[in-house]
C-alpha cells in the first residue's frame, strides 16, 4: 500500500495548479473582441502557453483539456461566458481542440529555459499548430474556402499573435522562476 503512493506522479499540489490554470484560461476567454469574420480574439492564446510553461507539458496539458471539457458540457468558460458542444464543434472548434497541443509543446520547451532558440521557436510552433489546426477547422465547419479562412482566422491577429507570444514566453518564465523559488512549484 505505501509503495502505491510513492509512484504517484500527480498529488492534491498538482490538482490544484491544474484548477487555477484552468479558471486563468475561463477567465482570459472572457477578455475578447468580436471580429467581423466569426472569430474573436481572446486572451485565451495567452493563458493557454502560459499554462504550459508554468505547469510543464503534462499538467498544463490536463488543465487545458480539463477546459474543453468543462465547454463540452456546457459549463460557460469560453467567450462571452459560452460553453456547450455546438460551441466546441463550431467555426471556432478547431482553435479550442488545439488548446490541449498548444500547452503541451509550450511544456515541452519552457525546460529549454527563456533565452534558448528551441524555447522561442516552440512557443511559436504552438502558434502555428493552433492557427493551423484552428483554420482548417474553420474551412470544414463553415464550408468556407481557404483564403476566406485565412482571412477570417489569421490576418486580423498576427500582430496581437506576435505580442501574446512573447508576453507568455516571459511572464510564463518568470512566473516559473518564482514559483521554484518560493517553493510552490
Amino acid at each position: 500500500m505505501e509503495k502505491a503512493k510513492t509512484e504517484s506522479k500527480v498529488n492534491v499540489k498538482d490538482y490544484c495548479y491544474i484548477a487555477v490554470f484552468t479558471a486563468i484560461i475561463a477567465v482570459m476567454a472572457q477578455i475578447s473582441i468580436p471580429l467581423p469574420g466569426g472569430v474573436p480574439l481572446t486572451l485565451q492564446t495567452l493563458a493557454v502557453p502560459l499554462a504550459g510553461i508554468v505547469l510543464g507539458a503534462k499538467r498544463g496539458t490536463i488543465s487545458t483539456l480539463l477546459y474543453v471539457l468543462l465547454a463540452i458540457f456546457g459549463a460557460p468558460v469560453l467567450a462571452n461566458m459560452t460553453g456547450g458542444i455546438g460551441c466546441v464543434f463550431g467555426i471556432t472548434g478547431g482553435f479550442i481542440l488545439s488548446f490541449p497541443i498548444m500547452a503541451f509543446v509550450s511544456g515541452l520547451v519552457s525546460e529549454k529555459g527563456v533565452k534558448s532558440p528551441v524555447y522561442w521557436l516552440g512557443l511559436l510552433g504552438g502558434v502555428l499548430i493552433n492557427y493551423l489546426i484552428g483554420t482548417l477547422w474553420f474551412v470544414f465547419a463553415a464550408e468556407s474556402t481557404f483564403m476566406a479562412a485565412i482571412t477570417a482566422c489569421v490576418l486580423p491577429f498576427i500582430p496581437t499573435a506576435i505580442l501574446k507570444l512573447v508576453l507568455s514566453g516571459v511572464i510564463g518564465d518568470a512566473l516559473k522562476k518564482t514559483m521554484r523559488r518560493a517553493g510552490l512549484l
